[in-house]
């Protein structure tokens, strides 16, 4: 018999879940472009909560600065410096559409019952102790500050290069 304890982090977990999924059907459904990336913030928001379920805060902390608030304003950005022309949609194939409905129940249903059967091993200790933020600061200043920098330098360089490529379009 199933025995399940309903608990607040459950159902934060499922809320979150729905979220995600939900924000992933719209992303791939919509057609407008800008439609599409609200959804897809929903997805990254969704996520940065999943974090603070597992206890990552710092991550969750990142995953809304950078991919929530950077990558989805960039993602804008892009959209509007680009010449976009209507396009016609493709015809709706039903025969595609039902056996891409059936291949992708019959996954959720073997991912399902695969997970149900597994027995998963207690977790280890997290490595950090109580303030993660801080530790994870020092490893990065300190054993990777190298790559750290190089980061910025590639991110910079993308930056620079997506704006000459719009540039470009634009003249």
């Amino acid at each position: 018999m199933l025995h399940l304890d309903i608990t607040g982090e459950f159902v934060a977990f499922f809320l979150l879940s729905v979220v995600m999924i939900t924000g992933a059907v719209l992303t791939i459904s919509l057609t407008k472009v800008v439609h599409m990336v609200v959804s897809l913030a929903a997805v990254f928001l969704g996520l940065a909560g999943m974090f603070v379920l597992l206890q990552a805060e710092f991550v969750a902390f990142v995953q809304v600065l950078i991919y929530t608030g950077a990558i989805s304003i960039l993602m804008i950005f892009g959209i509007m410096m680009t010449e976009h022309r209507a396009e016609g949609t493709d015809p709706v194939k039903p025969l595609h559409e039902t056996l891409a409905a059936v291949a992708a129940l019959s996954l959720f249903g073997l991912l399902f019952f695969a997970i149900r059967a597994s027995d998963f091993p207690e977790p280890a200790p997290f490595p950090f102790g109580e303030d993660q933020t801080l530790e994870i600061g020092k490893l990065l200043y300190t054993g990777y500050l190298i790559p750290f920098e190089l980061l910025s330098v590639l991110l910079t360089v993308a930056f620079i290069g997506a704006i000459a490529l719009a540039r470009k379009e634009a003249g």
